[in-house]
């Protein structure tokens, strides 16, 4: 294993054989990972906190600043994330949000890393169908798509503090159980996600309990959803005047000013979101996976690389000013 990479213990239970084995494991990933998740992940943000103009920009700075403000190495060498003292002081309801962001981040990125499900839409972008059915407080966050298939998964997501005791973990479970399908496909996968906190240390419980009736919700397609998927990040190198020099090469590089991080989108899709394109652009991706893999890129084509900073623990102001 190498230095730059971290293991996020996990719990996992009730999963169909042939799926994720169940029991205690821990997944090794990057931060690299960690941030394409973070910018990924399906709910239209800017949809709520932004309501005038197009700020897909601000919202992907918004998502890796709230990352880098919630979660550190201890040492540069640690390979486990710690809850940085920052997030310790915030309020209980920004405790929530954050909280809440980083359930369905590492939710992305398990669904991703083990069930090949790397595409995550938020419920909320099929609102304009189902309106009336969003009314309900008892609905999951996340619909994924698992990659060359027509597999669809529903996903709950939740952040805690500590560790998620029965309660918590049967609400979860029951709010995961209500999709049914999406696009004509029956959902397979009812996922309960729970990411929190041991010690300090980020840990994460999944379950995909059985199936039920009650209160079932069909989701239909819904043309141009992909476009929540990319555009923040498209919107970024677009904003750096930057979209020109990903038609042609590959692992070529745009820095995040004052993130000390790297963006890339592979040519193959490049071309198509520059250009709106977006349900083409997801086509063209599952269609590239092998050569994305070879590429070190995502299946989605995007590829982010964190810099060194993110390998370090804050500095402790307050001792500094003492």
């Amino acid at each position: 294993m190498t230095a730059d990479m971290l293991r996020i213990p996990f719990q996992t239970e009730d999963f169909p054989a042939g799926t994720v084995s169940n029991g205690a494991s821990e997944l090794s990933v990057t931060w690299d990972d960690i941030l394409w998740a973070a910018v990924t992940v399906g709910r239209p943000n800017r949809h709520y906190v932004f309501r005038h103009g197009d700020a897909s920009t601000y919202e992907a700075v918004f998502r890796w600043s709230m990352v880098r403000m919630a979660l550190e190495q201890s040492s540069s060498w640690a390979y486990r994330l710690r809850r940085t003292n920052a997030a310790k002081t915030l309020d209980p309801t920004e405790k929530g949000a954050v909280n809440y962001f980083l359930g369905m981040t590492l939710c992305k990125l398990f669904a991703s890393k083990l069930l090949n499900t790397p595409w995550l839409l938020h419920l909320d972008v099929f609102r304009p169908a189902l309106n009336a059915i969003l009314t309900r407080r008892s609905r999951p966050d996340l619909v994924g798509k698992e990659n060359n298939t027509n597999r669809w998964h529903a996903f709950e997501c939740k952040g805690r503090l500590s560790p998620p005791d029965v309660r918590v973990r049967r609400k979860a479970k029951d709010q995961a159980m209500q999709i049914v399908s999406v696009s004509g496909s029956s959902c397979c996968l009812h996922i309960a996600a729970i990411t929190h906190f041991r010690s300090d240390t980020l840990q994460f419980y999944w379950s995909d309990p059985p199936p039920t009736e009650r209160n079932p919700v069909e989701v239909p397609a819904q043309p141009g959803a992909w476009r929540h998927y990319y555009s923040p990040l498209v919107h970024v190198i677009t904003d750096a005047n930057q979209a020109g020099v990903f038609l042609k090469d590959v692992n070529t590089f745009v820095a995040i000013r004052g993130l000390d991080l790297e963006v890339s989108i592979h040519p193959t899709v490049a071309r198509l979101l520059f250009r709106g394109e977006w349900d083409a652009a997801k086509r063209a991706a599952e269609e590239a996976a092998a050569e994305f893999a070879e590429a070190r890129y995502h299946p989605d084509g995007l590829l982010i690389k964190a810099g060194e900073t993110w390998h370090q623990r804050f500095e402790d102001v307050s001792q500094i000013e003492g």
